[in-house]
C-alpha cells in the first residue's frame, strides 16, 4: 500500500473523494519539521513531480467556506497526525510529533485567503459575494451616514468608480469601488443613519446571473445569539402552617396640625357670598372676631377688583397655552453631534484662560489695500484681513503655543498648520491651512477660500482638516462681533478670537491732541497644562506687534 493511500484511508475530510488523486500519477509533497524521521524506503520514487486533476462536479475541499466543484484546483493544506504504521516492505515506520501538510494542488491560494481576502460566505447557500462594510475615514470616526447612492442594484462597478457619499464625523466623502463586479444588493440606502464602522452596507458579486440571488439577503449577525439561560431552580415547598388571624388594633387617628392651619374661619354669611362670587376664601383676610371673615371683607374683596380666577379655568388656560407654542425637531447631523461631543469634552478637560489685546491695525490695513491693488491688476483674488491675521501668527516666535497635550509628554510641532473655522449650514468646519508661516498671502487668501467653499459644499476630504497646530476663528470681519472668547479644537493648546475693528479717538503727540485709529481686538484662548500665562503674553505682545508694524515680518 502506498503511502498516499494510508493518508486517504485516515483521513475523514478527505475519504469521500473517490478518483481526487489517480494512483499511477500521485505526487506526494511532504514538509517535515526538523525531528521528522525518515518514513520512506529509499526505493521510493517521490522526486517526480506531476500535475494532479481534480475530478469534475466533485468537491475536494472540506473546509465550509467552499461549496460546488473547484474548477480552478485552489491549493489547500491539511494537517494529519502519522502514528506509527508499517512500510511498504513491513519495516516499521515512526513520526513522533510529525505534522505532515500535503495536497498542493496547483494553485497557490489557500481556501482561508479566498474566504479573508474577497469576504466570501457560503454558509446560507448564497454563490461567491463580497460584502462591503462601512469604512472608517477618519481617525475619529465610529459610526457614519449613507448621504445617498451612486450607483443601484444590478449596476455594474469597476475599482475606481464611486458607489455612495458617506457622512462622516467632519465631512462626507465619497466611497470608491475596490474590485469588478456587479451591485448585487445596497443593505443600507439612502439618508441610512448611525451605521457602525464594519457594518455590512452593501453586497458585490462576480457574475451578473447572481443578481436575483441576492433579492431578499440579509446580513449575518457578527455575534452568535447568546444561549439561553437555563431556567431558575424552582424553591423548595415550603409546609404551609395556619396561623390564627389577629384583629389589628384601631389606631387612633390625630387631627395634623397643618389641617387646624389651613382652616379658614368664616360667618355663614359670608360663606354664601364668596361662594356666589367664586372668591377663595384663603385670600381674604379676615377682620372679625379672632381673624375670622365676615360679610364686610367680601364685600371690600370684591370692590377692590381682585375677583380669583378658579383654579381649574387656570390650569386650563396653561395647558391650551403650553399646546399653542410651535416648535420643530431638527435632527442632528452627524458633523453636529461630533462638534458637540468634541467641544463638550474640551470645556470639561482643558482648563482653560483667556487673553485679550487690541491692536492697531491702520498700517496693516493700509497694506492690504496696497496687496489688493496688486491683486486686481495682476487678476488675483482680494486679501482679506484674516489672510494676514494667518499669516503674521507669531508661532515660529513663540514656538511654545504651537504644541498639544499628552499624559506622557507636551509635544512642540515644527509645521506651521492653521485651522480655519468657517460656518456652515451643516455646522461647523475647520479646513487646515498647511505651512501657513511659508506660504505667500496670495496663496493662503486662494487656499482659504477654496477649503471654504468646499466646506459648504460638504465636500471635504480628511486631508482638508486634519493635523492643524493652531486654530483662528474670526467672527469680526463677517458679523461685526467686537470681542469674543473661543473653545480650543483639542488636542490643540490654543485658539485665536479676532474681533472687528473700530475707529476709536486716542490721545496724540500734543497735550491737547487727539487723532482717530482702527483697534482691533483679539483674545487667545490657552490651555494652562501647555502655555503658562507668561507665554501666552509673550505670544500675544509678539502678534501684536506683527500686526501694527508688518513690515516686521521681513526680518
Amino acid at each position: 500500500m502506498t503511502f498516499a493511500t494510508h493518508i486517504f484511508r485516515h483521513s475523514k475530510q478527505l475519504r469521500n473523494a473517490p478518483g481526487a488523486i489517480r494512483q499511477d500519477h500521485a505526487i506526494l509533497v511532504r514538509w517535515f519539521t526538523n525531528s521528522t524521521r525518515s518514513i520512506t524506503n529509499k526505493g521510493d520514487d517521490v522526486s517526480k513531480l506531476r500535475h494532479i486533476n481534480n475530478v469534475s462536479g466533485e468537491n475536494i475541499c472540506g473546509c465550509k467556506s467552499c461549496s460546488g466543484s473547484i474548477s480552478s484546483t485552489p491549493m489547500f493544506t491539511r494537517s494529519y497526525g502519522v502514528n506509527p504504521t508499517k512500510g511498504q516492505n513491513g519495516r516499521a515506520v515512526r513520526a513522533e510529533g510529525t505534522s505532515v501538510s500535503g495536497m498542493m494542488f496547483s494553485r497557490a491560494i489557500s481556501c482561508s485567503d479566498v474566504q479573508v481576502k474577497r469576504s466570501f460566505s457560503s454558509s446560507s447557500g448564497l454563490p461567491p459575494h463580497q460584502e462591503i462594510g462601512m469604512p472608517s475615514l477618519s481617525p475619529t470616526m465610529t459610526e457614519g451616514n449613507i448621504a445617498r447612492w451612486l450607483k443601484k442594484e444590478g449596476d455594474q462597478v469597476a475599482p475606481g468608480e464611486v458607489l455612495c457619499e458617506v457622512e462622516t464625523d467632519k465631512a462626507t466623502v465619497e466611497m470608491e469601488c475596490m474590485e469588478e463586479g456587479y451591485l448585487a444588493k445596497i443593505v443600507h440606502g439612502d439618508g441610512a443613519k448611525e451605521i457602525q464602522v464594519g457594518e455590512v452596507i452593501a453586497i458585490t458579486v462576480e457574475d451578473k446571473a447572481d443578481l436575483d440571488k441576492f433579492k431578499d439577503y440579509k446580513p449575518q449577525a457578527s455575534d452568535a445569539a447568546a444561549p439561553e439561560a437555563p431556567p431558575a431552580p424552582t424553591p423548595p415547598k415550603e409546609d404551609v402552617v395556619e396561623k390564627p388571624v389577629s384583629t389589628p388594633e384601631p389606631k387612633a387617628v390625630k387631627p395634623s396640625a397643618a389641617s387646624e392651619t389651613d382652616r379658614v374661619f368664616a360667618s355663614p354669611l359670608a360663606r354664601k357670598l364668596a361662594e356666589d362670587n367664586k372668591v377663595n376664601l384663603s385670600s381674604i383676610k379676615g377682620t372679625g372676631p379672632d381673624g375670622s371673615i365676615v360679610k364686610a371683607d367680601i364685600e371690600e374683596y370684591l370692590a377692590s377688583g381682585k375677583k380669583d380666577v378658579p383654579a381649574a379655568a387656570a390650569s386650563k388656560g396653561d395647558k391650551s397655552t403650553v399646546s399653542a407654542i410651535n416648535y420643530t425637531d431638527i435632527p442632528h447631523t452627524q458633523i453636529r453631534k461630533v462638534t458637540a461631543s468634541r467641544l463638550l469634552l474640551a470645556k470639561q478637560t482643558i482648563p482653560h484662560y483667556y487673553l485679550t489685546v487690541d491692536t492697531c491695525v491702520d498700517k496693516l490695513t493700509k497694506l492690504r489695500g496696497e496687496l489688493n491693488s496688486l491683486q486686481e491688476a495682476s487678476g488675483g483674488k482680494k486679501i482679506s484681513i484674516n489672510d494676514l491675521v494667518i499669516k503674521h501668527l507669531a508661532l515660529r516666535k513663540v514656538p511654545k503655543c504651537n504644541s498639544s497635550w499628552t499624559n506622557d509628554y507636551i509635544r512642540q510641532f515644527h509645521d506651521v498648520h492653521i485651522n480655519v473655522a468657517v460656518q456652515t449650514d451643516n455646522g461647523l468646519y475647520v479646513p487646515v491651512i498647511r505651512n501657513a508661516d511659508k506660504k505667500g498671502l496670495s496663496t493662503i487668501s486662494e487656499d482659504v477660500k477654496t477649503l471654504a467653499q468646499k466646506a459648504r459644499e460638504n465636500t471635504l476630504k480628511p486631508s482638508d482638516y486634519e493635523g492643524g497646530t493652531f486654530t483662528v476663528s474670526n467672527l469680526g470681519g463677517p458679523f461685526g462681533i467686537k470681542q469674543f472668547c473661543a473653545i480650543i479644537n483639542p488636542p490643540q493648546a490654543g485658539i485665536l478670537a479676532v474681533g472687528s475693528a473700530e475707529r476709536r479717538v486716542v490721545p496724540g503727540s500734543g497735550t491737547a491732541e487727539f487723532k482717530f485709529a482702527s483697534y482691533m481686538s483679539v483674545t487667545l484662548s490657552c490651555d494652562h497644562r501647555v502655555i503658562d500665562g507668561a507665554i501666552g503674553a509673550e505670544w500675544l505682545k509678539a502678534f501684536k506687534g506683527y500686526i501694527e508694524n508688518p513690515e516686521t515680518m521681513l526680518l
